[in-house]
């Protein structure tokens, strides 16, 4: 690239309460439009908002997981703009005394981590939302209001981020975070997760940014990602013709995948801030802090980091085994009982991910449970079942719930080990593949896996792998 590029990124988190920020009405998803309001969301004259204290104690929670200074006096204020689906004509937000300022948080980028700063976390009640009439001659919109004032998280990072391979790593960290927290759902779908994006590129030599573009309308990780690359392609191609990139905010058009020019920052918004008068100054005590600061856990990409070092596992093991906290839980359980690392995560990330996926279920509702699948992978570890049986019994366990001890002894699935058990199965598999056989003492070295194969296959997987080729070798050599 000729240019420097600087990215920041505006995220809006949907906090995981059952109610709105200021009012009782339901915060659930999907329900009739218009159904899940009252005169308090809504904004009638007279009506007094009171704080949701569990919102209040997750957006704490947000600011303390990203390493931010949390004003202990914040307070609330008045944003005035007009919207349609802005019921009150302003939104209750904060700017003067944001409820944490100055953090960071860590994201992973190749050959270590990136810090990336977090300017403010600031706590504000949703708008509704607009429906646009999609039809041949419609003239209208429509408004759903079941959304205004939901609480939600913004969180407002440093324009610290120089690719687009960064903002993705920044994306995916900061919803692990939120995650991790319980702090948010982050169902982009939903809208309970979204992103604004701003980008400029520096010429040559420049100690500043250039004229700053922000981009609104991005519904997905992979939006935010089609936008920077067609932002940056753009601000080039004017840089290059000797041009200048107009501050300006833009929206992203997905069907034509492009941005549009919505406004310049001479027409931008003055939101006239003000305290709000019905709400009070809140003085956040030490206890609530200390209280909350124990609940924050162990964040994914420390915890990703600790994998890798006490665990022995690769980057990308441990990035997904810790992909969600969930998982990453569960993975520990299972050590908890059965100390192999590596083993237990193949089977984690091999067998137990694809019986996930297969059946369209979440770790948390996994039925086999963290100290049955450590004595099946003990067991596969101690050669008492072969690989091939051990996974035969995982699809039991799911399928029944019974444990791989009981499993083991109804399905006749241990390990053949014996070798006078073994010697029988060898001399019939050598009289069934003569042409193995032959091409083994003819000097074909290879040929043994064939032979190896028919033992399996006769003892029903039962068979020691590592023992069955030991005395097949040792029987070969002798016929030789």
């Amino acid at each position: 690239m000729k240019y420097e590029i600087v990215i920041g990124l505006e995220t809006h988190a949907e906090l995981l309460t059952d109610s709105k920020l200021w009012c009782g009405c339901s915060s659930r998803f999907g329900e009739p439009t218009n159904t899940q309001t009252c005169p308090i969301c809504l904004g009638m004259p007279g009506v007094l908002p009171v704080l949701n204290e569990k919102a209040f104690d997750l957006a704490i929670s947000g600011a303390l997981a990203m390493q931010c200074s949390i004003n202990r006096r914040t307070f609330f204020e008045r944003k005035h703009y007009f919207y349609p689906d802005l019921p009150k004509n302003y939104q209750v937000s904060q700017n003067h005394s944001n409820l944490g300022v100055n953090g960071h948080i860590d994201i992973p980028v190749t050959g270590g981590t990136k810090k990336i700063g977090i300017w403010n976390v600031h706590l504000e009640g949703d708008a509704g939302k607009n429906m646009h009439v999609e039809y041949p001659g419609a003239n209208y919109s429509l408004v759903d209001l079941n959304r205004a004032g939901m609480p939600l998280l913004e969180i407002v990072s440093a324009p610290d981020m120089r690719s687009v391979e960064e903002a993705e790593s920044f994306m995916h960290t900061l919803r692990s975070v939120l995650l991790y927290c319980g702090i948010s759902d982050c169902r982009m779908q939903e809208g309970s997760l979204r992103f604004e994006a701003s980008v400029s590129l520096n010429k040559p030599g420049d100690t500043g940014t250039g004229g700053r573009v922000e981009i609104k309308n991005l519904n997905s990780m992979k939006a935010v990602s089609a936008c920077l690359e067609y932002e940056i392609k753009r601000q080039s191609e004017v840089l290059d013709a000797g041009g200048v990139v107009d501050r300006e905010t833009r929206l992203w058009d997905e069907n034509g995948a492009c941005s549009r020019r919505m406004r310049s920052k001479e027409e931008a918004h003055d939101y006239r801030y003000f305290p709000d008068p019905d709400l009070p100054v809140y003085n956040i005590e030490e206890s609530r802090l200390e209280r909350i600061s124990r609940e924050v856990p162990e964040l994914p990409v420390r915890r990703r980091e600790r994998f890798i070092s006490d665990f022995g596992l690769s980057e990308y093991d441990a990035s997904v085994l810790t992909g969600r906290r969930e998982l990453a839980d569960y993975y520990e359980k299972v050590l908890s009982h059965c100390n192999s690392p590596k083993s237990v995560a193949n089977w984690m990330m091999n067998d137990v991910m694809a019986a996930l996926n297969e059946r369209k279920v979440d770790i948390t509702d996994f039925v086999v449970s963290a100290e049955h699948l450590a004595s099946l992978v003990g067991m596969a570890e101690q050669s008492r079942v072969t690989a091939q049986a051990a996974r035969e019994v995982l699809a039991e366990m799911i399928n029944t719930g019974k444990s791989p001890e009981t499993l083991v002894k109804e399905m006749g699935a241990e390990a053949i080990s014996d070798s006078g058990d073994i010697m029988p199965i060898i001399e019939q598999a050598i009289g069934e593949v003569p042409e193995a056989v032959a091409d083994y003492l003819g000097g074909k070295k290879q040929a043994i896996g064939a032979i190896l194969g028919q033992v399996m296959r006769l003892s029903k997987g039962q068979a020691d792998p590592k023992k069955a080729k030991e005395l097949l070798t040792k029987k070969l050599e002798e016929m030789e």
